[in-house]
């Protein structure tokens, strides 16, 4: 566990990790359950109310797109305080929604802000650590969302049976405090370079925002959008589970709130014993695997019955979730030159982004139309052809090289 020392960081990383912790509790009381509390709000059928998120998604898109240049020309401190403030607000106001229009409009709100906080935070550590210890730097991040998660849905749970307004206010005093940390107590890291890469790109910078270049590298290409169907299959099961366990089994939001706890506590007693052993291998291939271990998890929950096998199923996708994230995480900024880090971490954020989009809406559809079954059995095929894809991007690296 060399790799793993926590000295090798500097103190502007722990300082991210300490308010990731704070934010983290505060929203994971709110998300698990969103929408369960949308659900009872509006009398619309899941289609319509998981296009909710779609909107959020859309909007998060069309933002991702512009954060990228942003951070990169502007920086990355005072973008990801606008963002963590505004989600704050957001989540005040959504305590106050009555309206499927109301609720379209802060989601928008969410969705437009939130990227521009992940983006920059990504950026920022990359900035930060050196590539050797990337791996390690982003998975103690996750260690800390993770800690925060595995206090926050538990508090939330209770709180949501006696009054969601409560929870929807502890939600927006993490981010709020959170934004003032990082106002307060966070250098800008935007690097400042003077070698040949400086202008690499500077012609492609007028064009396209700066992303034409980008556009050419074929091997980032090919894993963002094969990167998109795992990411499909995880945001099908933490939108739509908590509603399918409470209308077909009966499962409160008081018990139910301990699944996604499991998820955060195996990430935060597991994550870096994970990481020092996925680290070993070649990434595409852990990639692979994480995306199996999704499909499996996910596929898995159509043939569940009670708490104990969804449960279950929460398991083998938080064992793929550990092996994929910090691994795409690293993979991203790796391959991505120091002036281009915010547009590449950009496009890298658009893949949670797009599947948000499209798997809560998939999902919503697959049930009205098939039946609830279907929504498990069509996440779990998507994170399964995921991981052929990886390996075949693995083979064919291999053959040919970095076309």
């Amino acid at each position: 566990m060399n790799s793993l020392k926590t000295t090798s960081f500097p103190a502007q990383f722990w300082l991210l990790f300490s308010g990731m912790l704070i934010s983290a509790i505060g929203a994971s009381m709110i998300w698990p359950f969103l929408m369960i509390y949308i659900s009872e709000r509006l009398d619309s059928p899941l289609t319509i109310n998981a296009s909710l998120v779609s909107l959020n998604s859309l909007a998060g898109l069309i933002s991702s797109l512009i954060a990228g240049p942003v951070l990169d020309r502007l920086g990355r401190k005072r973008v990801m305080v606008i963002s963590l403030l505004t989600n704050a607000l957001g989540f005040l106001l959504l305590s106050r929604a009555q309206s499927l229009a109301a609720f379209a409009l802060l989601m928008v709100m969410q969705g437009a802000s939130n990227p521009l906080y992940r983006v920059g935070a990504d950026a920022m550590i990359a900035d930060l650590v050196p590539d050797v210890k990337r791996i390690d730097a982003y998975s103690w991040m996750r260690l800390s969302n993770n800690l925060g998660v595995a206090i926050g849905p538990a508090i939330g749970g209770f709180l949501a049976s006696v009054s969601y307004t409560i929870a929807f206010y502890c939600a927006a005093s993490g981010l709020f405090f959170y934004g003032l940390f990082v106002a307060l107590g966070a250098k800008e890291t935007l690097p400042s370079l003077t070698d040949e890469r400086t202008g690499r790109f500077a012609q492609a910078d007028k064009a396209l925002g700066g992303y034409k270049a980008i556009f050419k590298d074929r091997r980032f290409l090919r894993f963002t959008l094969t990167l998109v169907m795992p990411q499909i299959s995880a945001t099908i099961l933490w939108v739509l589970l908590g509603v399918y366990t409470k209308t077909h089994f009966g499962i409160s939001e008081k018990l139910y709130g301990w699944i996604p706890v499991t998820n955060a506590s195996m990430v935060v007693f597991l994550q870096l014993a994970v990481t020092a052993i996925t680290r070993r291998f070649p990434p595409l291939l852990a990639l692979s695997a994480g995306s199996f271990l999704y499909g499996l998890g996910v596929g898995s929950v159509a043939i569940g019955e009670g708490f104990w096998w969804f449960w279950l199923s929460m398991v083998i996708v938080t064992l793929g979730e550990m092996v994929l994230v910090p691994t795409a995480s690293t993979y991203v900024a790796n391959l991505a030159p120091p002036d281009m880090r915010g547009r590449y971490m950009s496009l890298f954020g658009l893949t949670w982004i797009v599947a948000a989009g499209i798997g809560p809406l998939a999902g919503g559809f697959l049930n009205d139309t098939l039946g609830p079954l279907a929504i498990w059995l069509g996440g779990g095929v998507v994170g399964i052809l995921a991981a052929g894809l990886f390996l075949q991007e693995e083979v064919l690296f291999h053959r040919q090289g970095d076309p």
